[in-house]
């Protein structure tokens, strides 16, 4: 009896290749992190190599020697395909494919798969579809032939294989299908965004260098169950999670998408409105990475990142994460932070000190009433524990004595329900 058909999965065997146009930049370290991308995407990276020039070539990315050096290298390692560190013009993807007889991808490529596989949530889902698909209607504009070439990612998820031959004019009318569907879908995120404000409910926007441990944070605080994964972009879809301090105050806690170098101009256009939450919350809270030699090149690519969507003026608490990986007593610190911590979200480490400093930040907005309502009056108490912290309450002959820190603006309307004094 002849044996079953044993089908194995073919792992794609990649090699990397970047430019450096200037001395100690961080071509190297952008390479490292391109290897982890790809890893996460699936495939196996079995070669890397760096060209100095002056400029990218605009016909071929690397120059001519580099080429027929990375024909070599391909036909040596036995791999599938190349990994380019920047985006690729559609010029460029056809000579090199042309040149070098084999897939070639770009750093832009690779996210997006990663980002296919990620997206669980219908928001996603077209975000995702929405940045393939203008980075394909991008590259079909100078290719002039089948789109079959652009199926090319690892694994080649979403749009690129449902229909390859599809063409500009119908990829223009999914576009606008799917920016109608986002449309909605940002209308309903900017109604529950104005139920909140209504709701004097103060949010944090928790943001980070992707796997800095946002998810991780954002599980321990609030028992969420976020997936957490040693991995690049491990969770896409954001999470927004009630957390109840100890004081009684209340805050709401939302979890963003992971920054990244070179973040393709597409995603960003497809996630603005998720990315806004940080513009619209009242604070931030910058998670990094303690334990990454890159921290502070990291850093500055959050706050870059924050600045191209506008977010300024909120309250910056930097969490030095990882605490638990970090050896020896290294120097931390974030000049635009207005208050660091070293925490360990896997271990619990710190926690206790942010969850004190956000009771603080809190109370910074708020005034203290003190003084005596009439028991005809006692549903105040009500607005003071949702919307306030209440230190006192004492019920008396003539009413009901209290104590506490309320919002600015419901202050006014809380003192004159208070028994007058003679």
């Amino acid at each position: 009896m002849a044996e079953p058909l044993k089908i194995e999965e073919i792992t794609e065997r990649v090699i990397l290749t970047g430019i450096r146009q200037q001395d100690n930049d961080d071509t190297e370290d952008s390479l490292t992190e391109l290897a982890e991308l790809v890893k996460t995407a699936g495939a196996q990276v079995v070669g890397r190599t760096i060209q100095n020039r002056e400029s990218i070539h605009p016909g071929t990315y690397v120059g001519k020697g580099k080429l027929q050096e990375l024909k070599e290298m391909v036909l040596e390692l036995d791999a599938t395909g190349i990994v380019c560190d920047d985006e690729l013009s559609p010029a460029q993807l056809r000579n090199m494919e042309d040149a070098l007889e084999c897939k070639v991808m770009d750093r832009t490529l690779v996210i997006l798969d990663i980002f296919a596989s990620r997206a669980s949530t219908s928001e996603g889902k077209i975000q995702v579809e929405l940045a393939q698909l203008k980075y394909r209607m991008s590259r079909l504009a100078g290719l002039g032939i089948s789109m079959s070439r652009l199926g090319g990612g690892i694994g080649t998820r979403g749009p690129g294989e449902k229909k390859l031959e599809v063409d500009r004019r119908l990829i223009k009318s999914r576009i606008a299908q799917l920016n109608r569907e986002l449309s909605q879908v940002q209308m309903h995120r900017e109604v529950t965004r104005s139920q909140r404000e209504r709701g004097q409910v103060k949010v944090a926007a928790i943001v980070g260098y992707t796997n800095a441990g946002k998810s991780t944070l954002l599980n321990h605080l609030t028992n969420a169950s976020v997936l957490e994964e040693d991995k690049l972009f491990a969770t896409l879809d954001p999470t927004t999670r009630n957390l109840k301090l100890d004081s009684g105050q209340e805050i709401l806690l939302t979890d963003t998408v992971g920054f990244i170098r070179k973040l393709p101009h597409h995603l960003i256009e497809a996630f603005r409105s998720t990315l806004e939450e940080a513009k619209y919350a009242d604070m931030i809270i910058h998670v990094v990475d303690a334990s990454n030699p890159q921290r502070e090149k990291q850093m500055h690519i959050v706050y870059e990142t924050l600045r191209n969507l506008g977010v300024s003026g909120k309250k910056i608490i930097t969490l030095f994460n990882k605490q638990d990986k970090v050896e020896g007593a290294e120097l931390l610190k974030d000049a635009q932070a207005d208050k660091t911590l070293k925490i360990s979200a896997k271990t619990g480490k710190g926690l206790e000190q942010l969850l004190e400093t956000l009771e603080e930040i809190l109370r910074e907005d708020k005034q203290l009433l003190e003084g005596i309502f009439p028991y005809d009056k006692g549903g105040q108490l009500t607005v003071i524990r949702k919307y306030g912290e209440l230190l006192e309450e004492e019920y008396r002959e003539n009413g009901i004595y209290v104590k506490a820190f309320v919002p600015a603006e419901l202050y006014k309307n809380l003192e004159m329900n208070l028994e007058k004094k003679e």
